[in-house]
């Protein structure tokens, strides 16, 4: 959606509303625009809250599923307190846009994917896995190395609390090392395949492998998780 003149205008109007509500005016104007417009109000956390469909899913935490399964020994669904009583993983990384904006210093938490992928066992041919959203449009992709990486989590918690709707919770994946679009939210499902295929992003001109740098890679990825 444009941005107008008389819209900016506007956001000036709610600025004083964006101080005191900071999250309600954010997920509001998350919800009616789609485009990130609460990521410009005061108070907020400096996120845009982008959604494809014009929409943002709601499951609650006890409906939450996410179902693993293709190329693996023993498929599986998990519910968030399958996923919450797994191994922790806890970092401070940054999240970075493709269009330009980032948020430095973001508390992450959630499960390792390769703790998942150990946990239902990958088969010998596999190459790639497949992601998909709740919102039934998102896609995303990651290969079986990049899938590995000690910075790949499957994420319920992200800025100290919950990972909210706005955010993609319950739960979402986060790729540390990738551009924002390959850290699908709303996540519901994982499918482990035998070649890479490009999510919605890819086939709208975005490249397959997202890396920060410009690279084919990683060149010195840090197994630190600070």
């Amino acid at each position: 959606m444009a941005v107008g003149r008389r819209t900016i205008l506007g956001l000036s109007a709610l600025g004083a509303l964006g101080i005191a509500f900071g999250a309600s005016i954010q997920n509001f104007l998350g919800n009616a625009f789609g485009s990130g417009l609460g990521g410009l109000l005061p108070g907020g956390d400096r996120f845009r809250i982008y959604t494809i469909t014009g929409t943002l899913p709601k499951i609650k935490d006890r409906d939450y599923r996410l179902k693993v399964s293709g190329l693996v020994a023993h498929p599986k669904t998990f519910t968030l307190a399958d996923l919450q009583a797994m191994p922790v993983t806890s970092f401070t990384k940054a999240f970075q846009c493709v269009t330009g904006w980032r948020v430095p210093n973001v508390a992450w938490e959630g499960v390792l994917l390769s703790d998942l992928l150990s946990t239902v066992g990958v088969k010998p041919e596999a190459v790639a896995l497949t992601f998909e959203s709740y919102d039934r449009a998102d896609t995303e992709s990651l290969t079986l190395d990049q899938a590995h990486l000690p910075d790949v989590i499957v994420a319920y918690r992200m800025l100290g609390t919950p990972v909210t709707t706005e955010h993609g919770g319950p739960v979402r994946l986060y790729v540390a090392q990738m551009f924002g679009y390959k850290s699908l939210k709303w996540l519901s499902a994982i499918r482990v395949v035998n070649t890479v295929q490009p999510g919605y992003w890819e086939n709208n001109g975005y490249p397959v492998n997202g890396w920060l740098d410009g690279s084919t890679g990683p060149t010195n990825p840090d197994p630190k998780l600070t």
